[in-house]
């Protein structure tokens, strides 16, 4: 069985991915590939972040009572990224490589910080506090996969 941290870990690789393809059309000037390559990028990040804000979070804020950890901290971090992300469509809207290569920049330091917490901190308490309802969970969010 999967365990919580493997899957979102392999989302997260998944996000990346659609990310770099993003950027590369950037970089090589060709906005129509950038243009679909990005939007693929934002619906993953949103449906990444919905899967924590939706399912994840709430499920261990429940178990452990902790709504001001890492969650908290989490959630403020996905509102500051979905910014970013706003900067970026705006820079794909406008064919503004610049624009966009920079705040791909920035996205990207964000992403990899925030990656690192929850690989490394969140998810294993997740594994710990909710591993008797990891399969119930990770059901919940491929669930929520199929509906995107």
């Amino acid at each position: 069985m999967a365990t919580i941290s493997q899957f979102m870990t392999d989302n997260h690789h998944h996000c990346d991915d659609l990310f770099a393809a993003a950027e590369n059309a950037a970089g090589d000037g060709d906005w129509a590939a950038c243009a679909g390559q990005f939007r693929k990028f934002a619906d993953a990040m949103e449906h990444h972040f919905g899967m924590e804000e939706t399912v994840l979070f709430p499920a261990f804020e429940q178990q452990t009572g902790m709504t001001m950890g890492p969650t908290e901290v989490m959630r403020s971090e996905h509102a500051q990224m979905r910014g970013v992300l706003k900067r970026l469509a705006d820079a794909v809207a406008q064919k503004n490589a610049n624009a966009y290569l920079g705040n791909s920049e920035t996205l990207l330091i964000l992403m990899q910080q925030h990656n690192i917490k929850e690989e490394s901190v969140l998810y294993p308490m997740t594994d710990q506090s909710l591993g008797s309802r990891s399969g119930e969970l990770i059901g919940r969010m491929a669930e929520m996969s199929k509906a995107a």
